[in-house]
């Protein structure tokens, strides 16, 4: 389940999953892989996204070779995966505090996972839901120019690099 906005606070996360299960593991499974993974294959790379609202809206969009991990917890076992049928990895979290620290997670173990990690920056948008709700004309802008994990990295820390923004 999902909060409703006007509910969220700094306290609570997001997204309230299910207790994990045999059939239910928040860790292994990757939300829409099962539709996305053709797409996925073909394009050998795959849009990282935080939630299944924004693989939703995205996918609605025309963006076809994304997953989304549950909130911003993706692990080796996602990528092992995902190494499967793509080369890039393209990280797409929230522009909050947490999604901030989830993508240097992700760049890291994309790294080990021998996966070349790129950042898209939806510039003025909190994530990739809002971004097709209100300018999805930006979406193939954002989408042809990938931020390389270096460049995003310099651009946060040192305020170098090329971020794209609106």
């Amino acid at each position: 389940g999902r909060i409703l906005p006007e509910l969220e606070n700094p306290e609570t996360g997001k997204y309230i999953n299910s207790p994990e299960t045999p059939i239910f593991n928040k860790s292994k499974l990757l939300y829409g892989f099962w539709k996305s993974k053709n797409f996925v294959r073909e394009a050998k790379a795959v849009l990282l996204v935080e939630g299944q609202m924004d693989f939703l809206m995205m996918w609605q969009a025309g963006v076809k070779n994304l997953v989304a991990t549950s909130g911003t917890a993706l692990t080796v076992d996602h990528l092992k995966v995902l190494k499967k049928l793509a080369d890039n990895i393209l990280i797409t979290f929230d522009k909050d505090e947490a999604g901030k620290m989830a993508a240097e997670r992700a760049i890291d173990l994309a790294g080990a996972a021998d996966l070349s990690a790129f950042v898209l920056d939806w510039g003025l948008y909190k994530d990739p839901a809002e971004v097709v709700e209100k300018d999805p004309d930006l979406i193939p802008q954002i989408l042809e120019k990938p931020i390389p994990a270096m460049d995003y990295y310099f651009s946060q820390y040192l305020g170098t690099g090329k971020i794209v923004t609106k």
